[in-house]
């Protein structure tokens, strides 16, 4: 599901899902006008219901609405990849440090059983599986935490530099993978902060690098095209 908003309507989240994916699978690129009769129409809702999954989608930095013009899916800078990553180095380092304060036996068999998710959806070729989890895992470990103000900034994060990966990484069969999840695991199972604090900027740093912010490639506007096949 949809790492972004919970608790809404299943129509709503079934939009954000199908949006969300479409954008991480890059069929849908930045720019891209969101019609809300065109979305209405292609998804069997009311413009309401549309209207309410934009807006969850823009309180995630994944679309951006203009007055009088619509919605259309955001178009990340430069710089605002760069704070992203920077600030999830930050973020996700505090919280791999809270965790191992108290993790727990349960809590890494949580982490573990989300890995065997990963790893399957990579064997069978689940792209959009393996999309929401390699972002779902780095949320599990927020909540584990028990920290609700990380997770919530976390789970925001996560959203945002989703657009900026799926948009501009270049190796496309690489969705922050289960291998470096691992090692991130094996850390924080044996309380190791150092290794843990360091496995995790290693591992985003290894994302933001195979980014490719110059990607020129034509962009898909047809949203039937794009939201199909999923």
């Amino acid at each position: 599901m949809y790492v972004g908003k919970e608790s809404v309507a299943r129509p709503v989240a079934q939009i954000c899902d199908r949006v969300w994916l479409s954008i991480a699978e890059k069929r849908l690129r930045p720019g891209t006008r969101l019609k809300e009769e065109e979305l209405a129409e292609i998804f069997a809702v009311s413009r309401a219901r549309v209207r309410q999954a934009l807006a969850i989608l823009e309180g995630d930095g994944l679309v951006t609405i203009v007055a009088n013009r619509g919605a259309f899916v955001s178009e990340p800078t430069i710089q605002e990849a760069r704070d992203i990553f920077y600030v999830r180095k930050l973020i996700e380092e505090r919280i791999v440090e809270r965790l191992i304060d108290h993790v727990t036996k349960d809590d890494i068999s949580r982490l573990k059983a989300h890995l065997d998710e990963e790893r399957s959806a990579a064997e069978r070729g689940d792209t959009s599986a393996s999309i929401r989890l390699s972002g779902g895992f780095h949320v599990l470990l927020a909540e584990l935490c028990d920290s609700p103000f990380l997770f919530t900034v976390l789970r925001d994060l996560v959203s945002r530099s989703s657009l900026i990966t799926a948009m501009y990484r270049v190796a496309r069969e690489h969705y922050c993978g289960p291998d470096d999840h691992e090692g991130l695991i094996d850390a924080i199972r044996d309380r190791d902060a150092e290794r843990a604090r360091t496995a995790m900027r290693q591992h985003l740093e290894h994302v933001e690098a195979e980014l490719n912010l110059e990607d020129d490639a034509p962009a898909v506007r047809d949203l039937r095209q794009a939201l199909s096949a999923i």
